[in-house]
């Protein structure tokens, strides 16, 4: 068995490009993609191993940049031709984004595989892929002690068969407000989390932009704040970098889906704590297209951030 790091997590999705048009401006061909986004917030946290594929047009210096982050590129095949291309829009609803297209490329033909070390991850997050090819990486890996997914409105209505089959195999949904209603087919966000926990996740996290997040386990209900910034430049990618610090949080705790019987009361603590650094990291993605702040984002920002935003939801 490989040697692994027992705060490691594994991600699979999609490293991009995406052209951007916002209020505040337009980004054109920036570098994009759920686990780009995922992977570098949660190296603040835990060590990463990426598995997904590019073109031969994805510029190596990101990759070795990626590398210096404790993020493992290793999984990350390189191919001929162009890599996923992703055009969308803002209005002054930034909370929604316009896909104007679509140019799946080298992505359209990705088929996961995981090497020994991959399949030896503590823990697995799928971002927002095909359920199929979240299936196909749930079959490869052993025995992660925590499984968490994202999806989409696309997977949502296109594949609702097959995604319901991968829901039954995590133990944490993270969606938006709109595919938390379109997942479950219900207008009220407590009904909707009632029915998609009954779907087999044991936590699920609704992102909802600039109002924050909830989070709903069997206890019951947390509400988390949106940190307050005063210049939202882009927010592509907030909720996959939300996803990232969450989860390196939970991976940094050393965290095991068997703490939830064990010590509830913990459990349901460190989840709180994971989704209040993922809000803190959202709020810096925005402050700028791709993720251009992140990599100016230092540890003390980071920390200091977290902290006011915890003094700001304190009773005294």
């Amino acid at each position: 068995m490989t040697k692994h790091d027992s705060s490691s997590i594994l991600t699979v999705g999609s490293l991009a490009f995406d052209t951007i048009q916002t209020p505040a401006g337009k980004a054109e061909s920036v570098l994009g993609g759920s686990v780009n986004y995922f992977s570098i917030a949660a190296s603040f946290y835990a060590p990463i191993e990426v598995v997904g594929v590019v073109g031969d047009d994805f510029p190596q210096s990101h990759l070795q940049w990626l590398s210096e982050r404790r993020i493992d590129v290793s999984g990350i095949q390189i191919v001929r031709g162009k890599t996923f291309h992703w055009v969308g829009s803002y209005d002054q609803n930034l909370n929604e984004a316009k896909t104007l297209s679509t140019a799946l490329n080298v992505f359209e033909t990705f088929q996961p595989q995981l090497t020994e070390k991959h399949k030896n991850a503590p823990t697995v997050f799928l971002a927002n892929i095909d359920p199929v090819l979240q299936q196909s990486v749930l079959n490869q890996v052993h025995a992660p002690g925590l499984v968490a997914c994202d999806s989409m409105n696309f997977w949502i209505t296109g594949k609702p068969n097959e995604l319901k089959e991968t829901l039954r195999r995590v133990d944490i949904l993270s969606v938006n407000e709109g595919e938390a209603f379109l997942l479950s087919n219900e207008n009220n966000i407590l009904r909707a989390a009632k029915r998609i926990l009954q779907m087999g996740p044991s936590v699920l996290i609704i992102k909802r932009g600039e109002y924050g997040a909830m989070l709903f386990t069997s206890r019951g209900l947390f509400i988390a704040p949106a940190y307050p910034v005063e210049s939202v430049i882009d927010p592509t990618g907030a909720g996959d970098s939300f996803a990232g610090a969450m989860m390196g949080y939970l991976a940094q705790a050393k965290v095991h889906r068997d703490l939830a019987h064990s010590d509830p009361d913990q459990w349901d603590q460190i989840l709180r704590r994971a989704v209040l650094a993922g809000c803190v990291m959202a709020s810096f993605t925005v402050e700028d297209f791709s993720f251009h702040r992140l990599k100016r984002l230092e540890n003390a920002e980071l920390v200091a951030r977290q902290n006011a935003l915890i003094q700001m939801i304190r009773l005294g």
